[in-house]
């Protein structure tokens, strides 16, 4: 029936790390959270699956998103990945490789993808900073997908917006996590709009 098929054409999967897993901080307080309450107050029959998971790695993210398209069918593919590859030295290749493969599937699925883009402390070297920070931009471009530029907009530079280790942001910060995802999400604002419009 109809309902079943806008049902299944109306989810929007995130797949990320931490910063999309509610680390450290109370259940229903993340940003994803914020993004479900804002498509409830837009009367959106669209619904948010968050496959993310602390620790996760470009290639456990591209080893899980085949049976996830396959079963979710998502319509937006929001990718929040590639900073634990960082904290664990993998070269910036294998993250691009990566990164890429996850968009080309989702893209090949049918769905849009926003990419979120990620940046390292200059603390690991200079060169490898800027070239980490250059993937997402470059695959943005090439792969033809939307970009948040810096997911930690406005957040990065405030010690009192992270958790005590530093590396995650507190619950004070997912509003503006929200805020950046939400601007970035922009052009699909036509396909995410309320029931009455439909």
């Amino acid at each position: 029936s109809i309902v079943t098929l806008t049902k299944a054409n109306t989810t929007i999967l995130v797949m990320g790390d931490s910063l999309s897993a509610e680390y450290g901080i109370a259940r229903g307080s993340g940003w994803v959270r914020l993004l479900e309450d804002q498509l409830q107050k837009q009367s959106s029959p669209w619904m948010v699956f968050n496959a993310s998971i602390s620790g996760e790695t470009t290639s456990g993210g591209l080893t899980r998103l085949p049976a996830l398209l396959e079963q979710k069918k998502p319509r937006i593919v929001l990718l929040e990945l590639g900073a634990n590859d960082a904290l664990r030295g993998l070269s910036v290749d294998q993250t691009e490789r990566n990164l890429r493969k996850m968009i080309k599937a989702s893209k090949n699925s049918g769905a849009k993808v926003l990419l979120f883009g990620m940046q390292i402390p200059p603390n690991y070297g200079q060169d490898y900073t800027n070239q980490f920070k250059a993937i997402y931009s470059k695959l943005a471009k090439q792969e033809g997908i939307e970009l948040l530029p810096f997911f930690l907009q406005g957040i990065a530079s405030q010690k009192e917006l992270f958790l005590s280790d530093n590396i995650h942001p507190n619950e004070k910060a997912q509003t503006i996590l929200f805020r950046n995802v939400w601007a970035a999400m922009a052009p699909y604002q036509n396909m995410l709009g309320s029931k009455q419009k439909n």
